[in-house]
């Protein structure tokens, strides 16, 4: 079962990108060969930008314990991460929130515990219904 992590950075550059990255990979798992991201599209997130961040060397080492996973304009990792981004928002930040401090507490303390709870999500959109809503997608046989 993998686990979300969410960080509130004042920016979305490459660079808060990279430190994130580096954070994650050497306190969360520091003994991890590979860790797998599922993650959206962003400009800002990819291995380029451990290079722009740290010195090649360091970077190299980083992208190496890196599996990315991008997910699709239109498929179920997206949907999934859409609705995990939809419960942070329910639960979590309805309410104005005065300031990033305040903030940032408040989704740690809901990360933590969504994740102690091992929420996942029920996904019901199966390989054969795929086949037949999505046909143009898949190659005759």
């Amino acid at each position: 079962m993998g686990k979300q992590q969410v960080k509130i950075t004042d920016r979305r550059t490459r660079i808060d990108w990279a430190h994130f990255i580096k954070e994650m990979l050497e306190e969360r798992y520091p003994d991890a060969e590979k860790v797998v991201l599922v993650m959206d599209n962003l400009n800002t997130h990819n291995p380029a930008s451990l290079y722009t961040a740290f010195p090649p060397e360091e970077a190299r080492k980083l992208a190496e314990r890196l599996e990315i996973h991008y997910t699709p304009k239109h498929g179920s990792w997206l949907n999934i991460a859409e609705i995990e981004l939809s419960v942070l928002k329910r639960q979590c930040l309805a309410g104005r929130i005065p300031c990033i401090k305040k903030m940032r507490s408040e989704v740690a303390a809901w990360n933590s515990d969504r994740n102690n709870r091992q929420t996942n999500v029920d996904w019901q959109f199966k390989t054969d219904d795929a086949r037949i809503k999505l046909k143009r997608l898949y190659p005759k046989l």
